[in-house]
């Protein structure tokens, strides 16, 4: 007979046992070892056991063993487990990416601000960031071109607990945009930008429907420059809806605007 083996672990070397979370689609975890975060996409059964792929802000997929406490949500260790068949869908991330918080109130606005260039820059933003916003209390204005934005940064008034980010088309080296945004020096002020003419490129063509973006010669106007070239009416306020429209979630936008968006969120919601 077998006899009885007590179990001698000290009680603070025991592991607590981590929640079990389904792994349902758009579910956003980290996985623990490789700290790769992502949105679940699905989950599969293999010969070694169940596996779950996460797919990142920038679209890579990485697949991952589901193992005992191998994840955080929140910060917090769990072990993901396969879904039921036919349970509740709910949402679990926002167009950004990020966690959703169910019946999360808008905090009250920060003194801090990010200014872009245009609506059509301010429309994008809140369509994918824009819970995320609410949630830091972060305002978004757009200043109709960057041709005065050290009197505009001088005019905020910069502080610690003010901070101004400042998010600026084609900031590419030799452009006129990059030697103005190089007259910003203030060390409570960060001035980033996409190497785009304009913002529409910025939505990957796939998600609009076309084969890319194309190219418009010097001197046109760009905007209908590029209505002409797609063969659309040539009203820039029409096509520039029907390529929001086309904007669902960050899956849509260029991992170029991405992350400075994502940098000026994090730049502007530091504590003070």
């Amino acid at each position: 007979m077998r006899s009885y083996q007590p179990d001698l672990t000290p009680p603070w070397k025991k592991s607590a046992p981590a929640p079990e979370v389904p792994a349902e689609t758009d579910l956003v975890v980290e996985e623990a070892v490789t700290g790769f975060c992502g949105a679940v996409i699905r989950c599969e059964k293999t010969a070694e056991g169940p596996t779950v792929t996460l797919e990142d802000r920038f679209g890579k997929h990485r697949v991952f063993p589901m193992a005992p406490r191998g994840f955080l949500l929140e910060g917090r260790v769990v072990t993901l487990v396969r879904p039921s068949a036919g349970g509740p869908v709910r949402p679990t991330r926002t167009a950004s990416g990020s966690v959703a918080v169910p019946g999360a109130r808008a905090r009250v606005a920060r003194a801090g601000r990010i200014y872009v260039e245009g609506r059509h820059d301010a429309e994008l933003v809140e369509r994918v960031w824009g819970d995320d916003l609410r949630i830091e209390g972060v305002v978004v204005e757009y200043l109709e071109g960057i041709d005065d934005l050290p009197a505009i940064v001088r005019e905020f008034s910069p502080a610690p607990d003010a901070r101004l980010g400042v998010l600026v088309d084609h900031l590419v080296p030799g452009s006129k945009e990059s030697r103005i945004a190089a007259q910003v020096s203030d060390g409570n002020v960060l001035v980033v930008g996409h190497p785009y003419i304009d913002v529409w490129e910025a939505v990957k063509p796939a998600s609009v429907g076309i084969a890319g973006w194309p190219a418009v010669p010097r001197g046109q106007d760009w905007k209908t420059g590029v209505c002409r070239a797609l063969g659309w009416p040539e009203n820039t306020g029409a096509a520039w809806q029907r390529i929001l429209s086309s904007v669902r979630s960050y899956r849509d936008l260029q991992p170029e605007l991405l992350g400075r968006v994502e940098e000026l969120i994090d730049f502007v919601t530091l504590p003070d």
